[in-house]
């Protein structure tokens, strides 16, 4: 019975400044702008669901487009860097 309010206790803890950066004004926005930014990467998912190099590119211009609309920063390029 202990080690169960024991463990409680310690989610509950483990929660707390998540829960308080989400109430805060600041916290909010940046909710908010995760969840544009997740909504702009399934779009772009979804209208190119294949992993060729040309669907890559097509992705990641997609998602630069509604990033920008959205006046989200970017994300990286999904494409993978050159071996020097």
């Amino acid at each position: 019975m202990i080690r169960r309010a024991g463990i409680i206790a310690f989610t509950v803890v483990l929660m707390l400044p998540a829960a308080a950066l989400a109430t805060t004004p600041q916290g909010m926005g940046m909710m908010r702008s995760w969840a544009a930014t997740n909504r702009c990467a399934q779009q772009a998912q979804k209208a190119f669901p294949d992993y060729t190099p040309e669907s890559n590119a097509k992705r990641d211009a997609r998602l630069r487009e509604c990033l920008a609309a959205s006046n989200l920063p970017p994300r990286p390029s999904l494409e993978v860097p050159a071996k020097p």
